[in-house]
This record gives C-alpha cells, structure tokens and sequence, in this order.
C-alpha cells in the first residue's frame, strides 16, 4: 500500500492549486491513501472530507514529520507535544468520514518526552484504524539511528496494527525490526528512493529466507524511462524535468561514472534530451554490463 505525499489541510480547503495536483488519483491502483497535515481540527475534517470526495478510500494524519516549515505551523510531529490538541484533531476528522482514518507519529517530541504509547492510546480511543511510527524524535529528524523499543512497547499495549518505520533499508533489517517490535507490518520511505524493488526483495526474504538478485540494468532502464515519461505527461515538460531530477539521480547511484552524470544532468532543460541522455547513460551501462 502507498500513501500519497504529505497534503497540507489548509491548502486543500483554500483551493490551492498545486495541492488540487496532488489529489489527482486518475488511474492509481487502490486503496487510495492520502495524507494530511495541519493544526487546526475543522480544517483537517473538512480536508478529509473533500479527500474522500476525491477518491481518497483512506485518511491518513501525518504527526510524524520533523521539517521546520511543518513544526512552525504547530503540525507535523510539533502536535506530539499537545496530547489534547491531538485528541481534538484524531476524535473530529474519525467522525467527518466514513472511511477509516489512520495516522503516524514519531516516537516523542524529544528523547526526554517519548510519549508515543500516550499518543497510541488517544489514537486508538478516538477510532485511528492503525498507527505507524518513526523510531525517532521530532528532536532527532533524521539524525542518528531509529530506535524500536518504543515501537515494542506501543505494540504491546494497543489492540490496532502497528507499523514501524525507520531506517528499514534491506530485507535483513525489515526481519530484524518485525522480530523485535512485533509489529504487524514496515514502513518503507527514504529508502525506496529509486530503488522501487525493495518491496519485492523484502517480501521475497520474508517468504523465503532468500535474497532476489539485485535487477538487471535493463529493468532500470524500462522502470526509469517509463517513470520519467509519467512525470512529464502529469506534470507537463517545465516541471517534469525539474521533478525527474532527484529521481534520476537516486536511480543512477552507484552506476560507472554516475557522479559526472548526474552533474550533466542536473543543467538540462529539455524533457526530450533529459530521456534521451538518461537511455543513452544506461543503455552503456547494459553494454558494459555484458562485455564483462
């Protein structure tokens, strides 16, 4: 299951256009799972309101990002610290709709304030259908390492699913956390940047205790250019290019001579010669791939 990028309430209900983008949901495969972000209960309950409206067959409140231009605004992870404000917001947008609602969190405001098993049982009281957790602070943002104690000790005292996230980058670590938090299910985030077969390899190891080889330079190369062609056709060629940069850059990584590549890359304006410099990268990378 994806969830869509974080949504901002206010922006939905204002008629931002650029958020009217976002929950564009033509021909995406179900369930449909957006997720929002805001301070203020009513104006969340009436964006997932016009989600459902939308096609959204699932809410999801996001009380787990860090960013400062989210934690000024007094959402994201900066509602962990107002245990009544987050009650008031889980207990008015469960009741708005009729599809279920779910929401992630971090472990706590700061190493010193883990209250993440409060906030479970607010969740779960208030109708939250299931709960996924960052093992990290708002404090901590992407520093260091994610701890899953406190992912264990949520699981152990809610009835809800929960699902652990965090720093879950191979099939050996998504074993390790499940294992060790009980959780019923991962998170995937960072690291499926450009790596969108990590979700089959995961489940492969988790089937079968066996690792999928990594995929061929040839599969990279038909998922890239197709993706590069959905983000030009939904964000048209201005930008789509501009869009397509993080993503080629993230698929590209560890390719021969990929850092001057991506220096190349990064100045082209064009749609059409962004495809065709990102073929030509990898069809001689397949070449080289075979002389070997």
């Amino acid at each position: 299951m994806a969830v869509s990028e974080m949504i901002s309430a206010n922006a939905l209900v204002w008629e931002n256009r650029k958020t009217r983008q976002r929950i564009n949901h033509d021909g995406e495969q179900g369930p449909v799972v957006v997720q929002i972000a805001g301070a203020d209960p009513d104006v969340l309950a009436l964006a997932a309101v016009e989600n459902v409206r939308s096609g959204a067959d699932i809410i999801d409140i996001n009380m787990g990002c860090p960013a400062k231009k989210v934690c000024n605004k007094q959402a994201g992870s900066a509602l962990l610290a107002n245990e009544d404000l987050v009650w008031r917001i889980l207990d008015k947008v469960v009741n708005a709709v009729t599809v279920p609602v779910t929401l992630k969190i971090r472990t706590g405001s700061d190493p010193e304030n883990r209250n993440a098993c409060r906030i479970a049982e607010i969740a779960e009281q208030s109708g939250i259908q299931s709960l996924a957790i960052h093992g990290r602070t708002r404090k901590c943002a992407f520093r260091g390492e994610a701890e899953y104690e406190t992912i264990r000790q949520v699981k152990q005292q809610v009835s809800i699913p929960v699902i652990a996230n965090g720093d879950i980058s191979t099939p050996e670590k998504a074993l390790q956390v499940l294992q060790h938090t009980g959780a019923d299910a991962i998170m995937i985030g960072r690291t499926a940047r450009g790596n969108p077969w990590i979700f089959s390899q995961i489940n492969h190891f988790l089937a079968t205790g066996r690792q999928l080889p990594p995929p061929a330079i040839t599969e990279v190369r038909e998922v890239l250019l197709n993706h590069l062609h959905e983000l030009y056709d939904f964000y048209g060629d201005y930008t789509g290019v501009r869009t397509a940069r993080k993503h080629i850059a993230w698929y590209s990584k560890g390719f021969f001579s990929s850092n001057a590549f991506r220096k190349e890359i990064m100045q082209v304006e064009s749609a059409a010669q962004q495809y065709a410099m990102v073929d030509d990268f990898l069809s001689m990378a397949e070449a080289r791939d075979v002389a070997a």
